[in-house]
């Protein structure tokens, strides 16, 4: 089975997609900003198994953890070495959001999320294209 038919990748499309429609707001309110963050979280709880399904199934490779996989995706030539820094930056951003709640600490990192949503849908192609 393709990695691109197989259920998680095709959850992975449609939450890639809820979070462009977030990111793409202009002004954010209180509560849609929480979404925007709760969006993020799933994005990348999702794309981060994708990228051990990849690679198990096309290299091999039994990973167990989101840091240990974005350095191995960083092996096979998905990510750049600036796309793997920032993608490791967004495993300590997304650790914070789900353990402590800051109200200067959300505002940040919903600045960060747009650049992260980029990365996030460009990871999602070149595993698609590959």
């Amino acid at each position: 089975m393709e990695l691109t038919d197989s259920k998680r990748f095709q959850g992975a499309a449609k939450a890639l997609a809820r979070l462009h429609e977030a990111v793409s707001k202009e002004k954010l309110s209180e509560i849609e900003r929480d979404g925007l963050i709760q969006r993020f979280e799933f994005c990348f709880e999702i794309m981060w198994k994708c990228g051990k399904d990849y690679l198990y199934d096309r290299e091999g490779l039994d990973v167990a953890s989101p840091k240990k996989v974005i350095r191995c995706l960083r092996e096979v030539g998905i990510f750049s070495d600036v796309e793997t820094e920032q993608a490791l930056k967004m495993v300590d951003d997304r650790n914070l959001t789900a353990h402590t709640y800051d109200e200067d600490m959300a505002k940040e990192l919903a600045e960060r999320i747009v650049d992260y949503e980029l990365l996030l849908q460009e990871w999602y192609r070149k595993m698609a294209d590959n």
